[in-house]
């Protein structure tokens, strides 16, 4: 494996292949997650149903309103591989081999990086200001709002992670914010009915610290597992 790579791709179980690059100690994926099974090939249903969706407490996902076209979100179990209601039963493994959903602290561990190395919107090195730089060029609704995403999208991306709006599937069921949010899991776990995420949203220049609840549907990430010893 090209583990000291700073830059390169990796192929998941379902032969999705997501590029990756390097920050700080850290290698991460800038494409969202998109297998349809577990690392063991074990299915990953898609749920339509949005009744149906509500009351899941096991790993499904479903594309965006529903529709093959937009990309697909997950709720909080199957990050983690809670396949089954047999809470004696192994998870499985979400991730491709060789990586991991993050955390919540890694999440910040890039948060931190990303402030340090100037890519907040004003290149001040101290607070949260680098959602620009993390969002996607195009896709937002458009905010007048000093150093927000939708304000001249052309300036956004400067870290290349490139996260698009693709908006959720909210805890009821119903699709929303497309456009305006985009969510990311963390494999951290809030309460019995919550686990965190980072959301950008459109009007804001912050990547924002999120907890919602596990049947809410998200765009996921991945990390790579271990560290790496660059300063890309």
């Amino acid at each position: 494996m090209e583990s000291n790579n700073s830059s390169g791709s990796v192929t998941d179980q379902d032969g999705n292949t997501y590029d990756f690059l390097t920050y700080g100690d850290q290698v991460w994926t800038v494409d969202n997650a998109e297998m349809v099974t577990y690392r063991d090939g074990t299915p990953i249903p898609e749920v339509t149903d949005q009744t149906e969706w509500v009351n899941l407490t096991t790993g499904a996902w479903a594309y965006r309103d529903n529709d093959p076209t937009k990309p697909r979100l997950y709720n909080w179990y199957a990050v983690m591989g809670i396949h089954d209601t047999d809470p004696n039963t192994p998870d499985k493994e979400f991730a491709p081999e060789g990586w991991h959903v993050p955390t919540d602290t890694e999440w910040t561990t890039l948060e931190e990086h990303l402030i340090a190395n100037g890519y907040n919107y004003d290149e001040s090195t101290t607070e949260n200001k680098i959602a620009k730089a993390m969002a996607s060029t195009t896709g937002w609704i458009s905010s007048t709002e000093t150093g927000a995403v939708g304000n001249d999208q052309s300036l956004n991306n400067s870290s290349d992670f490139n996260a698009f709006p693709e908006g959720i599937r909210s805890s009821n069921g119903s699709f929303n914010f497309e456009g305006s949010d985009a969510i990311f899991w963390s494999s951290t776990e809030d309460s019995a009915g919550y686990a965190w995420g980072r959301d950008l949203y459109y009007y804001s220049s912050d990547l924002g610290r999120y907890f919602d609840y596990k049947r809410s549907g998200f765009s996921v990430r991945f990390v790579r597992d271990g560290e790496v010893n660059s300063n890309a």
